[in-house]
């Protein structure tokens, strides 16, 4: 194995983040509320899966263990199953996960669990069949629930569900999600609202801090739960009395960096060392040839070391990030 990524923090990745498409069918407020408009300004072709294997196999030789597949919504490409088994297939990497909005899954998620994905984070904002059209701009909820209980008839063990928590819209629904997950396998994950350049009057009317959750469950008997080296940034809480687990996700509370294992490459091939960073690191030129690796992996190598000790949102600075689909959320 090559050496281990790591930044001038001592911070070691091992969790790459991999957006194969900005292009998503929903119309989330808090994302693409008009919809997906392409950008003609700067078109170029998506990454195609040869060049997904060689960006995986680079950081796979790095100690990069776990990749999600990410977008926009990743099931929209054709070769979506084809994708999932060749970034399965790379030597070191032993998590293969998604996140999809659930629109296909009832019908393909079988397939996706064949050709070698093993964790799944389906996006439901809402319990509340109107309040999901609402926040999502689809009337899509029976099928997305239809595609999570398919999940599990599949064979996945858990289901993770991605909600974003907006004040004055879903805030009230945290007795309806406990009950949900009282009797199922499911880690439901509050994702406080981030503010990106797009969406500052969303984020001053709807950001609502997960804190308030947090002390609800402690006071109710929740435990935090250990992390494991490739997770994600999520405090997972668990109790005696619940199958389910709840996540919280609060990039703005103090030191949310500070254990930051994760990077970023978009669907165009740069890599991003944040979800909030000013700039992207064009690798694209590296990924036309197997031969090109060693110099593939000196690039991020080098990069990492003007990773910044973290993001500057609370200056509301969201970087160059437009809207969550534009790098893979």
């Amino acid at each position: 194995m090559a050496q281990q990524f790591e930044d001038s923090y001592s911070r070691k990745f091992y969790y790459l983040r991999l957006s194969i498409t900005d292009v998503c069918n929903f119309k989330c407020t808090y994302c693409l509320p008009d919809g997906y408009k392409p950008d003609n300004k700067h078109k170029s072709a998506f990454l195609d899966i040869h060049e997904i294997k060689r960006v995986v196999s680079a950081f796979a030789s790095c100690g990069t263990s776990k990749v999600r597949i990410t977008g926009g919504e990743p099931s929209l490409r054709r070769d979506f199953v084809d994708i999932i088994n060749t970034v399965a297939s790379q030597s070191g990497i032993n998590k293969v996960a998604t996140t999809t909005n659930g629109y296909r899954m009832e019908k393909q998620v079988g397939a996706w669990r064949e050709a070698g994905l093993t964790n799944i984070n389906v996006s439901v904002d809402s319990l509340n069949p109107n309040m999901f059209y609402q926040i999502t701009g689809e009337n899509k909820f029976h099928e997305v629930m239809a595609g999570i209980d398919k999940a599990f008839e599949v064979g996945f063990e858990q289901v993770k569900i991605n909600t974003v928590l907006l004040k004055d819209l879903n805030s009230q629904e945290l007795p309806l999600f406990l009950n949900w997950i009282k009797t199922r396998p499911i880690q439901l994950r509050f994702i406080e609202l981030m503010q990106t350049g797009e969406m500052d009057s969303l984020f001053q009317k709807h950001h609502q801090s997960g804190v308030s959750i947090r002390n609800h469950l402690i006071a109710n008997g929740w435990l935090l739960k250990a992390r494991s080296s490739n997770d994600g940034p999520a405090q997972v809480f668990i109790h005696p009395d619940y199958l389910g687990e709840i996540g919280l996700i609060m990039p703005y509370e103090k030191d949310f960096c500070q254990s930051c294992n994760r990077l970023r490459v978009s669907a165009k091939g740069k890599l991003h060392m944040c979800l909030f960073g000013d700039h992207g690191v064009e690798l694209r030129d590296l990924l036309e040839h197997d031969s090109q690796q060693e110099v593939l992996i000196e690039r991020i190598q080098g990069q990492l070391q003007n990773k910044a000790v973290g993001h500057f949102l609370h200056d509301g600075n969201a970087g160059m990030t437009p809207h969550l689909a534009s790098i893979g959320g």
